[in-house]
């Protein structure tokens, strides 16, 4: 049964898979948003500073002093938030247009500046409100405006580069004339007609007393309030492991959850310093810290179980993979063990996380446990990441029961390999000393 899984797997799905991690504009989204991590990290910290566990009863005189640290740097804090995560729709824009450019490999430049023109004029606000386009909407600046900065990237890129290609409009100048000035004037024509299209677009919204991302937030609400529910947490834990498990890396799928992870965590963090209740549960910390604890697959239980074991391979292992499990590193334990095409870790390879996630996500949508509104970082501790990232010390104690449950998922299963791998170990070691003898 194991065997005619893989086959399809490997028949059907990874093809997809394969396509997936290549294809140009996901591969060009996934990399916008891993290389804006210094904005998201510098959001966080300003995020967690804003957030003083102090209550009315609290006299603790660091807590009161950090309390008043924060009040008296609002502002400060407040700016800057709203240029890193009260932005991220703006610099996934622009880092999709980067990534484009150099696929196609061209100059990014003129692409990247379309591409600020024409987000930021979807932005502007309805005549009706009565400020003339005079002003923008920069609630929409946040992860609210992550699907118009996508489709802003991809239209301006493709369309620059089909123009090109096609010498639309190429203004030939002599030799002579420098190189920059050359490509200026060959990209006039392609950008006078991108820059029209984009006002076209924004006279029509405005017509209807609208904005493309209002519009979009008004009809595609359903489906995004359902990316944000147990169902889907389940699925997409289910999905990211089982294509794990058989090779495929969760970086294939990183362009299609990107958008939406670290599109609600820019949401939180604006209602956060907003002093409002947080909206969304599945958001990048909430998987980094809560989900795949040591990893994908939550091998830091399991790694804990190596470091004990009868089996010197296991042991090993054991002992190579705990501190980089401990800091979100799964691939040593997954390549290890093995735990990838190992039938016998099939099951609780895809049931740890998936526990983790339904538990995970009940408390923190029932208001048990508070939402995240901070990244930190990728590999930071989910011990220490799950507080700092919802400054609730329950979010802590979680993670550790957490670890427990994964523990007793894994042990039956790590206990039958052991017994096997002791058997042939200890078979090795008396041949070789029949051999010896």
């Amino acid at each position: 049964m194991f065997n005619k899984l893989n086959a399809m797997i490997e028949k059907s799905i990874l093809p997809i898979a394969n396509r997936l991690s290549t294809q140009r504009h996901l591969k060009a989204i996934r990399d916008a948003f891993i290389s804006i991590l210094p904005i998201t990290l510098a959001g966080g910290i300003v995020a967690v500073l804003t957030a003083a566990p102090v209550t009315e009863d609290t006299t603790n005189g660091f807590l009161l002093a950090w309390r008043a640290f924060a009040d008296n740097n609002s502002m400060l804090f407040g700016w800057i938030n709203a240029l890193t995560l009260g932005a991220m729709s703006l610099y996934i824009c622009i880092g999709i247009v980067y990534f484009l450019c150099k696929h196609y490999k061209i100059v990014p430049f003129q692409p990247i500046l379309l591409a600020v023109f024409g987000f930021m004029l979807l932005m502007v606000t309805p005549l009706e409100l009565g400020w003339a386009g005079k002003q923008v909407e920069i609630s929409y600046l946040d992860g609210k405006g992550l699907l118009p900065a996508i489709m802003v990237g991809v239209f301006v890129v493709e369309a620059y580069h089909f123009m090109r290609q096609r010498n639309w409009g190429r203004i030939k100048l002599p030799d002579s004339v420098p190189a920059s000035l050359s490509e200026t004037f060959a990209s006039l024509v392609p950008s006078v007609v991108i820059m029209f299209v984009m006002v076209i677009v924004c006279a029509i919204f405005n017509s209807q007393g609208t904005t493309l991302p209002q519009f979009i937030y008004t009809y595609l609400a359903p489906t995004l309030s359902a990316a944000d529910s147990l169902p889907f947490t389940i699925l997409i834990t289910l999905a990211v492991h089982l294509f794990w498990f058989f090779g495929i890396h969760d970086a294939a799928l990183a362009g299609i959850l990107g958008p939406i992870r670290d599109g609600n965590l820019s949401i939180n963090a604006a209602a956060h310093m907003a002093g409002e209740s947080l909206p969304a549960v599945f958001t990048t910390p909430f998987w980094v810290y809560f989900v795949i604890i040591g990893g994908c697959g939550s091998v830091l239980a399991l790694a804990l179980l190596l470091i004990r074991s009868k089996s010197k391979q296991l042991k090993t292992v054991g002992g190579v993979g705990l501190i980089p499990s401990f800091f979100g590193i799964s691939e040593p334990i997954i390549f290890g063990v093995p735990l990838m095409l190992n039938p016998l870790f099939f099951i609780p390879f895809l049931l740890t996380s998936t526990v983790n996630a339904i538990i995970s996500f009940i408390l923190l949508d029932t208001g048990v446990i508070e939402k995240t509104f901070a990244m930190l970082s990728w590999n930071m501790p989910s011990v220490f990441g799950a507080f700092l990232s919802t400054m609730d010390i329950k979010a802590l104690f979680l993670v550790i029961a957490l670890i427990i449950i994964d523990m007793v998922i894994y042990y039956p299963f790590f206990k039958t390999y052991e017994k096997n791998l002791v058997k042939l170990e200890t078979e090795s070691e008396a041949e070789a000393i029949e051999a010896e003898a």
